[in-house]
């Protein structure tokens, strides 16, 4: 996807845009500290921190099933209840410029951790379930395919 599309509110988002967006947003959900089952849950959920129009069962299930993306304001209420960036939601992870440019991503190290990886563990120990889930999906992100 270009910087265009990105800029681009008048292109209607295609079929795999909006799948990718529905499995950003089951991730999102399945992250999240307060389980949401099904289109009903969410759009009671959502209902409850939008400021605007409420959406249907309805709308919620073309979420969840890619059939539509959510305007921008629903979208910042989505990020914000998620924890997660709106850009993020949208239009998922930017390009990793590293494989951009060829350069392979580096493989897990083996054998003995350095003292800095020993003490950013212990502080990745310290964080809850769901904090140390999106540390690892993080430096999942950034290793690209080496992970």
């Amino acid at each position: 996807m270009t910087l265009a599309h990105i800029h681009d509110n008048s292109r209607m988002p295609t079929q795999e845009e909006k799948a990718a967006f529905a499995q950003r947003l089951a991730l999102a959900l399945r992250r999240s500290p307060e389980p949401v089952n099904g289109a009903t849950e969410l759009a009671l959920r959502f209902n409850l921190r939008h400021r605007g129009t409420a959406i249907s069962p309805q709308t919620a299930h073309k979420w969840l099933t890619g059939r539509t993306i959510p305007t921008h304001d629903k979208l910042v209420t989505l990020a914000a209840w998620l924890d997660v960036s709106a850009h993020w939601l949208h239009y998922g992870p930017p390009p990793a410029t590293r494989l951009e440019t060829g350069e392979k991503a580096k493989p897990y190290i083996t054998g003995k951790p350095s003292t800095e990886a020993v003490r950013l563990a212990g502080k990745i120990q310290g964080l809850s379930a769901h904090q140390r889930y999106l540390v690892e999906e993080l430096v999942d992100q950034l290793l690209g395919d080496a992970g």
